[in-house]
């Protein structure tokens, strides 16, 4: 099937895309829009991470686990919301590991496209959610998906810092070369786990020390209220 996603993504997955379980994947969605669900986030940003951060430009991936499921709040970059919308619980106290490791202040806005458009993958491993039921989209095929596009950033690249928080996206490990990469792990930033080793684990600026070292420009991870 063709899938509008930017052109170097494109490129990398074409395969993925003409494979049955994608095909089986995209009627899903259909059949459930037909019978009037409501899937977040809308369709043109399914696929917003890949289309704000090139497959020529990632940096960093950051992976995360399921489409924010009330309305509004999702935009196809894991853990961002939309402008206007209040920062959720786990963002909430990704600023405050931000603040605590680079000194950055703590933004109203919970829209990390800033992030996105420097070179942080910013992926779900479900592109899509069924509106008020979260994980109801987990078993449709997007983890093969998803699966693919670790293993092609961590076989095509190199010098890639994959954050992975908490157990679910630890499990992702697997697919990454450790040799050509950095895997940053610690608890997720869940209010239930974030004490249990996410504050104190100064992501950022592991991650800007390593890119530096390897000769790539630095994130800067503030946010702007604007």
């Amino acid at each position: 099937m063709e899938v509008a996603i930017e052109q170097s993504w494109k490129k990398e997955l074409q395969d993925e895309f003409q494979k049955p379980y994608f095909e089986t994947l995209a009627e899903h969605l259909k059949t459930e829009k037909q019978a009037g669900k409501t899937i977040y986030p809308a369709g043109k940003n399914i696929f917003n991470a890949f289309n704000t951060t090139p497959f020529d430009q990632v940096k960093v991936l950051l992976l995360g686990q399921d489409p924010y499921h009330g309305p509004g709040q999702a935009h196809g970059l894991c853990f961002s919301v939309q402008k206007g919308v209040p920062p959720p619980p786990s963002l909430v106290n990704i600023y405050k590991e931000l603040h605590a490791d680079l000194g950055v202040s703590i933004p109203k806005s919970g829209d990390l496209t800033h992030w996105a458009q420097q070179g942080v993958f910013m992926l779900n491993a479900s592109l899509t959610v069924r509106a008020g039921e979260p994980m109801s989209h987990a078993k449709i095929g997007w983890a093969t998906f998803t699966d693919a596009v670790i293993r092609k950033v961590s076989d095509h690249k190199q010098h890639v810092v994959f954050i992975l928080w908490g157990r679910f996206a630890q499990e992702k490990a697997s697919l990454i070369d450790a040799s050509k990469h950095f895997i940053i792990k610690s608890a997720h930033p869940s209010p239930l786990s974030a004490h249990n080793g996410f504050f104190g684990s100064k992501p950022f600026s592991k991650t800007n020390e390593y890119l530096t070292a390897h000769g790539i420009d630095p994130i800067d991870w503030k946010i702007t209220d604007v």
